[in-house]
């Protein structure tokens, strides 16, 4: 027992290192402080839980997670394995029911021989290899002890999520289920607007009220997790081009393009349950209630679960943390999750893949398996490494800090696929090497 990890936190990162350490045959004892204490934004006791309800995003080759999902499907991700079998339908996406996906991710996990399941609070770094995956959310004691073992160099912002209503109380004289430029299934509802019923819906969002969240600032708000009315309030027609874009999608009553369209993803595999896409938010839910029931077909809508806002806390990661996530200052700690920098589901457990496959190499002394830059899973390891140009931020997963394509290719969309190939081709040469070091494979 002298070589096992001690992992913390249950969410993807974690639940995908443990994963990973096991199939290693390395010991794990995997913490998680649920059903004994829950953050403001978890409410079900299983692991792998998907606070914000959102799908996996694309499958899609041309979109940057899409192939960083098809890399850890190529490696053995548990998470990607449980995602695939409880997929819901949601045209070029990956949705899952959030309610079996974490079921079974729970069962494989306490199934597992090598995993021992500890439901307790971890209010302090424990001795030898721990592996820290608590997420956003992290607990106030555990977020000091962690700012002082680096030095302060943690940083918070906030994150939103959006509501949830019941699919049988929309009207759908008003709706109509389609996808985006018909690809895949008619998968979405869409409520189309025309520019009156845009225009007042606007207005009475800037106006609505927010609930109360400490030291709260709009500056202080990731991109990539605007509430609405935040981006509302940067301009009367930016949330028309950003999630109610219209593009793609004709209003079969009028037979054109709505001036703004509100989209709705199935949230469970029965289809009785939508979250409204990109309205992640931090309106009182009377408010919610008043303003989102301006949408067109949601007059009536019965919500589910209100938005809810909530502190995110992250490290300044950058020369704090290598490119196997661990810890500079003490390499027997390491990081994983969205608390290193990375946005995103998918891309929390490609840190968590990362950390528990480097931690059992160190343990079996093999020699570390490098990723590079030409891989979406290396390419976000450096980035938690070295940062950008600018003041550190949380990233999601984009071509963009990928290794550029060596030939000149005009199409985007071509010169994706080629990155992709080229990023797949590497990451077959990467299992091969797994592979040959530890027979890891008969343990998945």
């Amino acid at each position: 027992m002298q070589n096992k990890v001690i992992v913390i936190g249950g969410g993807l990162a974690g639940c995908e290192a443990a994963w990973q350490l096991a199939a290693h045959r390395i010991p794990v004892e995997l913490y998680e402080m649920k059903p004994v204490k829950y953050t403001p934004a978890h409410t079900y006791q299983g692991f792998a839980e998907l606070v914000c309800s959102n799908s996996l995003r694309s499958d899609r080759m041309e979109n940057a997670v899409g192939l960083l999902k098809a890399e850890l499907r190529e490696l053995g991700s548990l998470v990607l394995q449980c995602a695939d079998a409880t997929r819901v339908e949601a045209g070029g996406a990956l949705a899952v029911d959030r309610y079996q996906f974490s079921d079974l991710v729970t069962e494989k996990i306490q199934s597992n021989p090598y995993i021992t399941v500890c439901r307790e609070e971890v209010k302090k770094i424990p001795e030898g290899r721990v592996i820290v995956a608590t997420g956003p959310l992290t607990s106030d004691v555990l977020a000091e002890e962690i700012g002082r073992l680096i030095g302060g160099g943690y940083l918070h912002f906030y994150d939103a999520s959006a509501p949830i209503v019941s699919a049988d109380s929309i009207d759908m004289d008003r709706a109509f289920f389609a996808s985006r430029y018909g690809r895949g299934n008619a998968d979405y509802i869409n409520c189309p607007m025309n520019q009156e019923e845009y225009d007042r819906f606007v207005d009475e969002l800037v106006k609505a009220e927010g609930a109360e969240v400490h030291g709260f600032e709009d500056s202080r708000v990731f991109e990539g997790c605007m509430p609405i009315e935040v981006m509302a309030r940067r301009g009367h027609e930016t949330i028309a081009h950003g999630p109610l874009k219209p593009v793609g999608l004709t209003d079969p009553r009028t037979g054109r393009e709505p001036y703004a369209c509100v989209q709705l993803r199935r949230d469970n595999a029965e289809g009785t349950a939508y979250n409204l896409v990109g309205f992640q938010t931090h309106l009182r839910h009377g408010e919610q209630k008043r303003v989102f029931s301006m949408i067109p077909g949601l007059e009536h809508a019965e919500f589910l679960r209100y938005g809810v806002m909530h502190r995110n806390t992250f490290l300044a990661s950058p020369g704090v943390l290598g490119e196997s996530y661990e810890l500079l200052a003490d390499p027997r700690i390491r990081f994983a999750g969205q608390m290193t920098g990375v946005e995103g589901y998918v891309e929390s457990t490609s840190s968590g893949f990362v950390a528990g496959l480097s931690a059992a190499r160190e343990i079996l002394g093999l020699e570390p398996i490098v990723f590079g830059k030409k891989t979406a899973i290396g390419a976000l390891a450096y980035y938690i490494s070295h940062g950008g140009e600018a003041e550190f931020q949380p990233m999601n997963v984009n071509f963009g800090i990928l290794a550029p394509y060596e030939a000149r290719i005009r199409s985007k969309k071509d010169r994706y696929h080629a990155i992709a190939e080229r990023s797949l081709d590497i990451i077959k040469e990467r299992r091969a090497e797994m592979e040959r070091g530890q027979a890891w494979e008969d343990a998945i």
